[in-house]
């Protein structure tokens, strides 16, 4: 290159660096005072101050701007005392924040907020202290947490509970993160504490704390009942794990799972496992026992598949399991009262083609009075739809022979009876039965002389079984011994039935306007006859005899006790008679628009009993007499029956046992029984009271409304129920000279105290012993964004009384959840 050549080449040294402006964007501000210090670069705004950066809006009383550290400080206005009367309120992306101060950095985005006033879904967060560390996570100190509504929209200045923690994490404006975290009511601190907390303020599904109910029982001391966590796992499924722990030592672990499959299935699977402690260790009151229970639900859609269908009711318990309950919610809702447990699963299969139905049933049934329990492993059920044995031949079916329908199926059964010990070991197989059975019944019927239904009827049952006995006298153990034998052995029976019937009305009327004007008695007269031959004879091989201690011959049947029954010994020839009736009357009536109303004397009342001509001895049969009816505008409702023995019965001075003569017409009492139920309600008693028009004045105490009259005493309706029912039973026979008595008297109902306090309870009082059976007592306070529920059980075995909490807002049904449920669970768990 030459030297005299031009270098238009610029040098590194002499381009031009640009220094980078502080901020981002153009910050806009008014105020109706602003001034500018330029030596301190400080903007001071005061009155109506407001500043629009980016996607944020700060109004206040006063802020003030330093550029220079890049840093905006706002304050809420202020009374004569310093005190912020009005707060800063800062937009941000659609979403307000109200604080006595605030502080921004225009460079790192960070900021301090000062009493923080935050809103998120349906709840709001208070905080002394809030620093924003990005759009995503807030940390906050000495904060609470509300959803009462009045609060949020600032009707009250102080929340009717809220929860207090000294550090708070939001995070993605989705979720609160604390550390421990402790639920105050109306300012009044609760032992409901929680080392940690998760809420969530989203609509789906979240994870949280289960809260506890806590309480009192007098067996096994304080406790906290329900305290666990909610997981829910993917699109079908959730699990909830529940703790019951008490101050003596007891404890429980229960684990539910649910799910559901829209469209095809739903359930779940529950389970407690749990250590019973009662009494001091070291003292003869001290035990120690184990519990568990086992259930599953499951349903299917009806929609799914319409051919074949599977459900499932499993509920297996241990045989103490509620004599030692630890799940205070079965000592409430009365299952603590159960005396027997019962668990199915079935499946059945249907056919487009074929008129055939396929059952398979698993149960299992638990007697905790016997600790037995009766086990069908499987059982399968082939039932064939009815068919017409012949066709018609007009179309119009009519005559006995184009009636006649055939109904017939399989039953096979596996059977065994076992105690707890012996299930699924080598002793219950030993002890399992297999039968199968089929049942043929035909019938038909017609009408004879136009007024007559005549029927005609037949079964048919074939029966086979893997197990008979033997039965003999043993004179060394002075008793009777029975012995198993294994194989094929079966019987066939059957019997005829032809039956008449119809209908015959009667009506009496009175004098018009009088109080009753018309009575209508409707009867339907039945009689029967019934054959089977005697199945007890020597040529069927059904029974066998053996000699008793006194060296009577006894018959026996060799399927005694088995699952297929037994043939019936001696012949039948049996004349039946039912005659049912009912009677109504019409009486006079203002409130009904036709001026009468139809009252019902008995519903219906029927009266059954046989002759058998075929009996050697006693053959009328006990009369029964059944009756139902209602009163009061069908709301009480009476069932009573009354069984009658013709024949009278003669009891040994000094013994409880009797002997039946066959001297006829005594007709003593054998057994009464009479059922009443009546449900009371302020409804029937008086009609409602419309308050608005009643009484001018309205007033309004935090969420509850009353109407004042002129005196300013407040009203409101106080609505009750009270269901009550009694039962009596009267039970006596040849075998005991004491007859059996049960009566008893239920009562069950509620009361509002003011429109959000709630009593209710149940009680069972026994005449017979004169003693209060199970009673309950239960309270209800609904308190604008929480409720307050507590029960007491103040008698019986278990005397407890539980205390509950729970908060109703929608965004926290899944963590601190109110109700005890999930997605697949509307009701309580079962």
């Amino acid at each position: 290159m030459p030297k005299n050549a031009v270098n238009d080449t610029i040098s590194k040294k002499d381009t031009i660096v640009l220094k980078k402006e502080s901020l981002e964007d153009v910050l806009q501000t008014k105020a109706d005072f602003q001034r500018r210090d330029f030596q301190k670069k400080m903007v001071y705004l005061n009155k109506n101050a407001q500043v629009k950066y980016q996607d944020m809006q700060i109004d206040a009383d006063y802020i003030s701007i330093d550029e220079q550290k890049n840093l905006m400080y706002a304050r809420g206005k202020q009374d004569s005392l310093g005190r912020i009367i009005e707060p800063v309120i800062t937009t941000q992306a659609g979403k307000k924040y109200e604080t006595t101060e605030f502080q921004y950095n225009t460079k790192t985005r960070q900021a301090i907020a000062f009493n923080a006033r935050t809103e998120e879904s349906e709840g709001v967060i208070v905080a002394n202290k809030t620093k924003k560390y990005n759009d995503s996570v807030f940390a906050m100190r000495h904060a609470i947490y509300t959803t009462d509504d009045y609060f949020i929209k600032k009707k009250d200045t102080a929340a009717d509970y809220h929860l207090r923690a000294s550090n708070i994490k939001l995070v993605n404006k989705a979720s609160i993160i604390s550390g421990p975290i402790q639920m105050y009511i109306e300012q009044v601190p609760t032992p409901l504490i929680m080392p940690f907390a998760i809420l969530p303020f989203s609509t789906k599904r979240s994870a949280g704390i289960l809260i506890p109910s806590f309480g009192e029982r007098q067996d096994v001391g304080f406790f906290l009942n329900g305290l666990g966590y909610y997981q829910p796992i993917g699109e079908h499924f959730d699990l909830k794990i529940l703790s019951d722990i008490y101050t003596k030592g007891s404890w429980n672990l229960r684990p539910e799972m649910n799910y559901i499959k829209k469209y095809r299935y739903s359930g779940n699977f529950s389970a407690d496992f749990g250590t019973m402690v009662r009494g001091i260790k070291g003292l003869d009151d001290y035990s120690k026992t184990g519990t568990y229970r086992i259930a599953w639900r499951h349903t299917q859609d009806t929609k799914a598949n319409p051919f074949l269908t599977f459900s499932a009711s499993v509920d297996v318990v241990s045989t103490k399991f509620y004599n030692n309950t630890l799940n205070n919610n079965y000592i409430l809702n009365q299952n603590v009262l159960n005396t027997q447990q019962n668990s199915t699963v079935t499946i059945t299969k249907r056919f487009l083609k074929l008129p055939v139905t396929i059952t398979g049933t698993t149960s299992y049934s638990q007697n905790f009075a016997t600790g037995l329990s009766d086990l069908r492993l499987p059982q399968m059920n082939v039932a064939i739809n009815q068919f017409y044995l012949f066709k018609s031949k007009t179309g119009v079916r009519s005559g006995l022979l184009e009636n006649l329908t055939v109904n017939t199926g399989f039953n096979l059964t596996n059977f065994v009876q076992t105690n707890e010990g012996e299930l699924f070991k080598k002793e219950m197989w030993d002890k399992m039965q297999t039968g199968l059975k089929n049942n043929i019944a035909l019938g038909t019927n017609t009408t004879v002389a136009k007024y007559f239904t005549f029927s005609l009827g037949a079964t048919i049952d074939n029966a086979l079984t893997t197990k008979t006995v033997d039965k003999f006298y043993d004179p060394l153990q002075n008793k009777v011994v029975t012995e198993t034998n294994k194989g094929v052995s079966g019987f066939s029976t059957f019997s005829t039935t032809a039956s008449i019937q119809t209908t015959l009305y009667g009506t009496q009327n009175f004098k018009k306007g009088s109080a009753i004007e018309a009575i209508r008695h409707m009867m339907t007269p039945s009689i029967g006859f019934t054959y089977s031959p005697d199945f007890g004879g020597s040529g069927y091989g059904y029974f066998k005899n053996y000699y008793d201690a006194n060296g009577a011959l006894t018959p026996y049947s060799i399927f005694e006790g088995g699952i297929i029954g037994s043939p019936t010994s001696g012949m039948t020839g049996a004349l039946g008679f039912n005659i049912g009736n009912n009677i109504e009357m019409k009486v006079k009536s203002k409130s009904d628009s036709t001026g009468v109303k139809k009252v019902k004397i008995f519903e219906s009342l029927n009266l059954s009993g046989s002759y058998n001509f075929a009996a050697k001895d006693h053959p009328f049969s006990i009369v029964t007499i059944n009756g139902q009816s209602s009163f009061f505008n069908n709301k009480l409702s009476v069932n009573t029956s009354l069984s009658l023995d013709p024949y009278k019965i003669i009891y040994i001075p000094g013994q409880d046992t009797g002997i039946r003569t066959e001297d006829f017409g005594h007709f003593s009492v054998q057994g009464f029984n009479v059922q009443l139920s009546y449900p009371l309600s302020s409804e029937i008693f008086g009609e409602k009271t419309d308050y608005g028009k009643k009484y001018k004045s309205k007033g309004e105490v935090r969420n509850e409304n009353y109407y004042f009259d002129d005196d300013n005493y407040a009203h409101f309706d106080q609505p009750w129920t009270l269901n009550v029912n009694a039962n009596y039973a009267y039970t006596r026979s040849s075998a005991s000279r004491t007859p059996t008595k049960l009566a008893s008297v239920g009562l069950d109902g509620s009361i509002k105290l003011t429109p959000y306090w709630n009593i209710n309870g149940s009680t069972h009082y026994d005449m017979v012993t004169r003693e209060l059976a199970y009673t309950r007592i239960g309270f209800a306070r609904d308190q604008r964004s929480f409720t307050i529920n507590f029960n007491w059980v103040p008698f019986g075995q278990y005397k407890v009384y539980d205390f509950f909490i729970g908060i109703k807002a929608n965004i926290l049904s899944d963590a601190l959840k109110y109700k005890d449920r999930s997605f697949t669970q509307p009701n309580a768990p079962f």
